[in-house]
Parts: structure tokens; C-alpha cells; sequence
């Protein structure tokens, strides 16, 4: 079974920091693609950041220039770091990334997502 195992989130001040990480069970399952979501409470799922195979990078506008998503190739993972944070931002974050099995089917997968609170 296809695992997304992440962690980071918690509680920070306005202005704060946060790294979340996505880790894959890299036994069955290589990532191709990866991306971070958010859902606030009432609103929809929306993206974050996503990061392709050969590291090209997309942000939501509201992100950019104080969130920064990376990927380490040889742990199977991704990575969500959020600087100067704000109140908005809060949500639960959730990890999804594409990629091949270990038996050549093409899946996508999601994390079991992480609570993200800021406090102003």
C-alpha cells in the first residue's frame, strides 16, 4: 500500500516558521511529481506549491517569495518550508504527489494532512 507519511505542522506566531515533510514509502512507490494543498475551514482544497521531476517550482501568488517547496530525490520526499507566516495561512496541509509503483502503475496519493495555525 502507497503511504504519504507527514509532519511539521503545529502552532506559531504571526511572522513564524514552519518546514512540513512529506515522506513516501519509497519501497512501492517513487515520486514523480509533488505538491503541497491546503484546506481552510468552509473553503476548498486549493494548491500550494508543486514541484516536478526535474525540480521546476510553481507557487500560488499568495505564497511566493515566503514559502519555499523542495524535494530530496534520495529520501523520497518533499518539503514545505513556510516563512513569515500569517493568520490566512492557516489550514490543514496536505501532501499528493504522482509517481510509478513498483509495479508500473501510475497512482496519485495523498497525505493524511496537518493542522497549520497561526495566531496573529
Amino acid at each position: 500500500q502507497v503511504q504519504l507519511v507527514e509532519s511539521g505542522g503545529g502552532l506559531v506566531q504571526a511572522g513564524g516558521s514552519l518546514r512540513l515533510s512529506c515522506t513516501a514509502n519509497g519501497s512501492i512507490f517513487t515520486i514523480n511529481v509533488g505538491g503541497w494543498y491546503r484546506q481552510a475551514p468552509g473553503k476548498q482544497r486549493e494548491l500550494v506549491a508543486g514541484i516536478s521531476s526535474r525540480g521546476s517550482t510553481n507557487y500560488q501568488d499568495s505564497v511566493k517569495g515566503r514559502f519555499t517547496i523542495s524535494r530530496d530525490n534520495a529520501k523520497n520526499a518533499t518539503y514545505l518550508q513556510m516563512n513569515s507566516l500569517r493568520p490566512e495561512d492557516t489550514a490543514v496541509y496536505y501532501c499528493n504527489a504522482e509517481g510509478r509503483t513498483s509495479t508500473g502503475d501510475y497512482v496519485t496519493v495523498w497525505g493524511q494532512g496537518t493542522q497549520v495555525t497561526v495566531s496573529s
